[in-house]
């Protein structure tokens, strides 16, 4: 009897939904795809410098509660249209959660929080949930995290995110050059600028990769090559790094790949030392050196916010969780979210 030399260690398997099916499921209609394709290129003109407007990344660090997530919405809405001459408002919404070691996933990999990876009903409660969001107006941002699941969400985002542990990935440098939208890289953990860099320089040129296209099938893809590649400044374990000295080392780097400086202040995370009540700070920093004139690279922000501060443990019973509250990061609540635009666009209109 010949010894088992095949998935040893795989426990059982499941068939997935294509994406087409789920696209047939939950599809986007014209209206919708129009909005899509303007918001794509409002957040590239902005990052091309042919748009003076700020952009600004702001929504939950992750989505678990999709009727919160839709309550946020809509008071982000409102307000993305107060101030749509000086800011362009892109809502989080971030399902994928990467892990140092152990964690919950996010909603597309664990959708009921406990253990039970009910991955096909995660990708129907998110695309439904930017469809949702999207009918209101408002642009959409996601990290890309899975490489397979980008064929079931990415037709409704306005702007992507590497993050700090997948910049150095060549596959995920290989699936930005291919992604219909502006990405942006984080730096690394450690703070490293010159992994985002080198990242955006990767993602500008074609690249052949593997992958699922619309019906599930395994093939070669081949890229044109992204354009709209920018770093996102996070900081990393020395600490922040949105100081005007580190703006300029990257403003310098950017250059010497031969691409406009474009960068995006994030001011959570290591910037903020994981305190989301010193998220504030980083953004006045953030608006001085665009207000002075002094660094015009910086084109935008982003910031962690949800309907109320702080965070809270995960759990499997909603009814155990308290309502518009982080499980992941923690985030600044909605006041103070209201407020701190309110005051950019102030501040931005002189």
């Amino acid at each position: 009897m010949p010894r088992k030399i095949h998935n040893v260690n795989i426990e059982s398997q499941f068939p997935l939904v294509s994406p087409m099916e789920l696209k047939s499921a939950l599809p986007v209609d014209d209206e919708l795809a129009a909005s899509v394709v303007e918001n794509r290129r409002q957040v590239a003109a902005i990052l091309n410098h042919e748009d003076d407007r700020l952009l600004m990344i702001v929504g939950p660090c992750s989505i678990h509660d999709t009727d919160a997530a839709m309550d946020y919405a809509r008071k982000l809405a409102l307000l993305a249209e107060t101030h749509k001459e000086h800011i362009k408002v892109v809502m989080r919404v971030y399902f994928e959660k990467p892990r140092t070691s152990l964690g919950w996933r996010g909603l597309v990999v664990d959708p009921r929080m406990d253990g039970s990876y009910q991955i096909s009903e995660g990708l129907r409660e998110a695309r439904r949930l930017m469809i949702q969001i999207g009918k209101l107006g408002l642009a959409l941002g996601s990290e890309v995290l899975d490489p397979i699941i980008p064929q079931y969400i990415a037709d409704l985002m306005a702007w992507s995110a590497i993050g700090a542990r997948t910049t150095e990935s060549q596959t995920h440098r290989e699936i930005s050059s291919g992604l219909s939208m502006p990405v942006g890289f984080k730096n690394g953990t450690d703070g490293d600028l010159g992994k985002a860099v080198n990242a955006v320089k990767s993602a500008r040129e074609g690249h052949s990769f593997i992958g699922i296209d619309q019906s599930g099938r395994t093939c070669v893809f081949r890229t044109r090559g992204n354009r709209t590649g920018h770093i996102i400044m996070r900081g990393g374990s020395k600490g922040p790094n949105y100081y005007e000295e580190d703006i300029e080392t990257a403003e310098s780097l950017l250059a010497g790949i031969g691409a406009k400086p474009s960068i995006l202040i994030d001011c959570s995370h290591a910037n903020s030392g994981k305190d989301h009540q010193r998220q504030e700070r980083v953004l006045r920093a953030a608006l001085d050196l665009r207000v002075r004139g002094a660094h015009d690279s910086v084109r935008g922000v982003m910031l962690e916010s949800n309907l109320l501060p702080g965070r809270q443990e995960a759990s499997s019973c909603l009814s155990h969780l308290k309502y518009g509250v982080s499980i992941t990061d923690a985030c600044i609540g909605w006041d103070e979210t209201e407020d701190l635009i309110h005051r950019t666009a102030q501040r931005l209109q002189g």
